[in-house]
Formats: structure tokens, C-alpha cells, sequence
């Protein structure tokens, strides 16, 4: 590669992260590989699909594939020798039965690239790891590569949002680059550099300090909703409005209105055993007691859904058993067909194993609920599962459900009873409508 050459690109992993980052750095002008050891995924990418649900990536790769910048394979010798900057894009998930974070992808794809890289070459990680991972990496690829120290390690955490992230992406708030030397600055300024010539802020640090960054913000973030959502506990105590005090909160700068939305709490593949992962690693270096508050953020956090359920329970009398239950929604969050540790979906499972005759739709994450939970009903439309139900319940905030008219709803189920899950409806419309509506943290 010369001084004024694009760096080519690889990337590993082609599940969300480093499907869309493939893609959009090759609609940025890089030629892209991505690679990844699950052939059907590769052959959907490869024929044009994009293999989950994300607004504005199918038509973003449908353009990026016709100008034959990016291809997608499951070689690794053929992503090792094309690649100059490597980026690893592989999940973290937690551990089965434990708080920690299950490093195997991110050690299986170094152990399987490294031995293969016989160049000077920049390995970058962006997956979410547990702080020390990038030194023991290092140690690893010096080790295994034939390059030896030629090869270098970086690390430049994501922050994607889903439902945004090719505008995350492609238009970030912030890039990070831990880094070990100016080289390694110098490539990911290279493989960045529509983004920095964009005015893009850059923090370029030290290697543990970029591990932190993403856990840290996620950390942040989740103390934020579960602040409000404890805020809510206190409401519902002493009659307080838990909306009037978020408002009033809002317009504080220092503290600021987003996020500060009560209701059923975060889900996702990222916070929740992000914030498990951060306590855990803590403790594993002796400052548990730094972030010993994580815990109870965790712990309001998954109170929020079983007082969802209360408020049901409530609403029909005291006892879910033989009660049809209307669900909205089933992805953690709208614009997105993710079911991880979905609030929505542990509320239907729950109030179905309490004998309630639950049917859930969601407009995107069907397939996947389907999939994960075939116990289980499902529907076609809001109005398809609310028919003849005893309670609707709304637990992802879809713009479809939003701007469902009260009186079309209330011209199928046998009552007009609402929770709202989200805080996304307007309580005194729906309530002049004739419904009788609940939300946590209100009179």
C-alpha cells in the first residue's frame, strides 16, 4: 500500500456490527472483504440480503455491491491476504450462567488470522471486550503471526444504535482510536478518512482507555434509564407523575431529557450484559467496589418488567389465568428485529406462564420471536391480536402503535384497557376515549 492508497479493508464478522460496517466502508470508497465462518450468511450477504432488519442497509448494499467494491467469503487466507487493516467485528455475548463476557469468537477469529499474516499489517477490534483483552491479543498475534511485530493491534469501539446505524456509521458522533503507536494512528486515519474529513471529533488514546470508552458510555447510559425508572417506584408510591418530573428534570442542562423516558427499561444485546460484563471484570481486578452501583441499575432495570406485569394483573381483576392479553411488540426496541433479552417478549413469556391467553405482533422481530419462543402466539397486525382481548399491552414503542386511533382499537377487544409500557401514548386522549389506561410511574 502506498502513503496515498486506501488501505484495503477486512472485515470479521458479518452479523450486525460488521455487516453494516463492511457495507458502509465500501460505499465510502474502500474495497471491502467480509468474512465470516457461517456460509449461508455469507451467501445472502454475497447475493444481496442483508440478514436482519435495519432501516436503510438492504438498499445501501444493493448499491455498494454494484460497484464491486465489497465481496463476502469464508476464507480466511483470501480476507488475510487482501486486508491491510483487519477489523474484528465478531460478538461478545455473556457467558451461559455467568456475568462475564464470552470472548471465544474474538479469540477463534485472531487464532485463525494471525497465523496468516505474514506483512505489516494494523488488526483492529471493535468488539465490545472486557478491558486487558487488547494486551493479551497482542501478546497473541506477536506470537502466531509470521510478521511478528510487524503487526499491530488497535482498537476503535462502535457505537452504533439500532434502527441508526448506518447513519451511526457513516456520520458518528465521535471516532476512537486506541493506539500503541503513530503508525496505527496513521492507518485508522487512513481507513477513516471520509469520516474525519467530515469534521468527525477524533479521541485517539492508549489501548485500555479505548476498551473502556463503550462500556463505559453503555454504563452511563443505563444508569440514566434505570435513574428515571427508580424515580417511577417512588411516583407510583406517593401519587406523584413520573412524566411531569422528567420534564422538569429535562430542562436542566446538566442533566439533559434524552433517555430520561420511563417505562419498561432497556434490553438488546449491548446493555444488559455490558453493564453484567463491566461489574464482573471490576471485580476481577479488584475495584468492584467502583461500580457495585451497576448491580442495582441491572436490578431496577428488571424490575421494571414484572411491575409491568403487576399493572396487568391489576387491570383484569388480580389473576392473569384465562385473561387474553393483547402484546405490542416483541423487539427490544422499535426499528429493530432484535430479541435479545427483549423486555417485550420476557412480559408476554411471563404472563403466558401465568395462564393469560397472550397474542403478540411486532412489525419487524415476528420471525425471530417465532423462532426463539414458539410457545408462544403470534399475530398479523395490532388489531389482529387485540381482537376480543380483556387488555392490550404496549411494549415497543413502534410509530405504528403509536398513532393507533383509540376508538379503531376499541372496535375489536371486548375492553378498553390499555398498558402502556413505553410512555408512548397520550394518557388523557386515550383516557377521554373511554379507556382506561396505565402506565408505571402514574396516578
Amino acid at each position: 500500500m502506498t502513503d496515498t492508497a486506501l488501505p484495503r479493508i477486512t472485515v470479521i464478522g458479518t452479523g450486525y456490527l460488521g455487516a453494516t460496517h463492511a457495507i458502509c466502508m465500501a460505499s465510502l470508497g474502500y474495497e471491502v472483504v467480509g468474512l465470516d465462518t457461517d456460509p449461508r450468511k455469507i451467501e445472502r450477504l454475497q447475493s444481496g440480503e442483508v440478514p436482519f432488519f435495519e432501516p436503510g442497509l438492504p438498499e445501501l448494499l444493493d448499491k455498494t455491491m454494484a460497484t464491486g467494491r465489497l465481496r463476502f467469503t469464508t476464507s480466511v487466507e483470501e480476507a488475510a491476504a487482501h486486508g491491510d487493516v483487519h477489523f474484528i467485528c465478531v460478538g461478545t455475548p455473556q457467558k451461559p450462567g455467568m456475568d462475564a463476557a464470552d470472548l471465544t469468537y474474538v479469540d477463534a477469529s485472531v487464532a485463525a488470522l494471525a497465523p496468516l499474516l505474514d506483512r505489516k499489517v494494523l488488526v483492529v477490534g471493535k468488539s465490545t471486550v472486557p478491558v486487558g483483552t487488547a494486551a493479551r491479543l497482542t501478546a497473541l498475534i506477536k506470537e502466531l503471526a509470521p510478521a511478528g511485530d510487524e503487526v499491530e493491534l488497535a482498537w476503535n469501539p462502535e457505537f452504533l444504535r439500532e434502527g441508526f446505524a448506518v447513519e451511526d456509521t457513516l456520520r458518528p458522533d465521535r471516532l476512537v482510536f486506541g493506539v500503541a503507536s503513530d503508525w496505527a494512528r496513521q492507518q485508522l486515519e487512513a481507513a477513516f478518512r471520509p469520516i474525519i474529513d467530515n469534521e468527525t471529533p477524533v479521541v485517539v488514546t492508549d489501548l485500555a482507555t479505548a476498551e473502556l470508552v463503550k462500556v463505559a458510555a453503555n454504563s452511563f447510559l443505563a444508569t440514566k434509564i434505570s435513574y428515571i425508572n427508580a424515580m417511577a417506584e417512588i411516583c407510583e408510591a406517593t401519587g406523584a407523575d413520573v412524566r411531569h418530573l422528567a420534564k422538569a428534570l429535562a430542562f436542566d442542562d446538566r442533566i439533559g431529557g434524552r433517555f430520561l423516558q420511563p417505562g419498561l427499561g432497556f434490553g438488546g444485546g449491548c446493555l444488559p450484559k455490558d453493564i453484567r460484563a463491566f461489574a464482573y471484570r471490576a471485580e476481577e481486578i479488584g475495584v468492584g467496589q467502583a461500580v457495585s452501583f451497576l448491580r442495582e441499575v441491572d436490578a431496577i432495570n428488571r424490575r421494571r418488567r414484572s411491575r409491568t406485569i403487576d399493572l396487568v394483573r391489576e387491570m383484569v381483576g388480580g389473576q392473569l389465568n384465562g385473561k387474553k392479553v393483547a402484546c405490542l411488540g416483541a423487539a427490544f426496541k422499535p426499528n429493530s428485529d432484535d430479541i435479545r433479552d427483549a423486555p417485550a417478549l420476557d412480559v408476554a413469556r411471563t404472563m403466558h406462564g401465568l395462564g393469560a391467553n397472550v397474542r403478540v405482533y411486532d412489525p419487524a422481530a415476528l420471525d425471530n420471536a417465532r423462532r426463539a419462543y414458539p410457545e408462544l402466539r403470534y399475530g398479523t397486525s395490532a388489531m389482529d391480536v387485540a381482537a376480543d382481548a380483556d387488555v392490550v399491552v404496549l411494549l415497543t414503542e413502534w410509530t405504528e402503535f403509536r398513532e393507533i386511533e383509540p376508538s379503531a382499537l376499541a372496535s375489536v377487544v371486548k375492553h378498553r384497557r390499555i398498558v402502556d409500557g413505553r410512555h408512548a401514548l397520550d394518557a388523557e386522549f386515550w383516557r377521554a376515549e373511554g379507556w382506561e389506561y396505565r402506565a408505571l410511574g402514574m396516578p
